[in-house]
C-alpha cells in the first residue's frame, strides 16, 4: 500500500472542504482505497491529508493530476494559501 501525504496552510476550512469535495469522482478513478482528512488542534488554518493507493504508481499519478489541474487552478483550489508539501509514503508494517 502506498499513501499519498499532503499538507497545506488554508484560507477557509469549508471552502477548502467544498472543494476537496468536487474531486471525489477524481479520487475514486484514480484507485484512492480510503482518506483521511485531519487539522492540527493548534492550527485551525491547516490540514493534513492522507489518501491510500494499492501502489506507488497510482499515488505518483494522482500526485501529477493534483499538480498540474487542482493545485494549479486557484478556481479548483480557492482555498489553498501557499504550497503543498507532499510525499509518497509505502506501508512498512
Amino acid at each position: 500500500m502506498a499513501t499519498l501525504h499532503i499538507e497545506h496552510p488554508i484560507t477557509d476550512f469549508a471552502t477548502w472542504k467544498t472543494a476537496f469535495d468536487r474531486f471525489a469522482s477524481a479520487r475514486k478513478s484514480a484507485g484512492v482505497r480510503r482518506h483521511r482528512v485531519q487539522r492540527p488542534v493548534d492550527d485551525p488554518a491547516y490540514v493534513v491529508i492522507d489518501l491510500d493507493f494499492d501502489d506507488v504508481a497510482d499515488a505518483e499519478r494522482f500526485l501529477g493530476f493534483l499538480r498540474t489541474t487542482v493545485w494549479s487552478s486557484p478556481d479548483n483550489a480557492p482555498a489553498l494559501s501557499g504550497a503543498p508539501r507532499t510525499r509518497i509514503l509505502e506501508t512498512a508494517e
